[in-house]
């Protein structure tokens, strides 16, 4: 598995198995950077930290929705709302656990929905069959 592709490329296909496993990496890995910022700023460190993470996540997933060839402005309206929901908590505005702000719950109950709808077409259904406009089937034997 090439991480540096995988983390940083922008372009290419990948299977659903290599996804569940540099998504996973990357995730179990960002739960954590994000506690440990937590822990020593608050939630707006953790915000920051989350925002470095949007990257390599993003890569991963647009090489999986390449496969799936699916169009990249799904994953820009995912990612984009993903950033804002975070900025909103950098600026101090999403309120408190007890009382979050309306704002934030406006960006919040759409995002779960799209990430739930996300992650069924990336990571369980199957790409497209042979090669596509984004490169070579992932699964095709040479």
């Amino acid at each position: 598995m090439n991480w540096g592709y995988l983390l940083n490329g922008f372009h290419g296909r990948i299977s659903r198995r290599t996804f569940w496993i540099a998504m996973g990496i990357v995730v179990v890995a960002n739960i954590l950077a994000c506690f440990i910022a937590s822990q020593i700023g608050g939630s707006r460190l953790s915000a920051i930290v989350d925002l470095a993470f949007t990257y390599p996540e993003f890569a991963i997933a647009l090489k999986r929705a390449h496969d799936r060839n699916l169009p990249v402005w799904l994953l820009v309206v995912f990612f984009t709302a993903n950033a804002v929901f975070d900025l909103l908590d950098v600026l101090g505005w999403s309120g408190t656990p007890d009382e979050p702000n309306i704002l934030s719950l406006f960006v919040a109950v759409p995002f779960v929905v799209f990430l739930l709808a996300l992650l069924v077409e990336l990571g369980f259904r199957r790409g497209t069959v042979g090669p596509n406009p984004n490169g070579p089937d992932p699964l095709a034997t040479s």
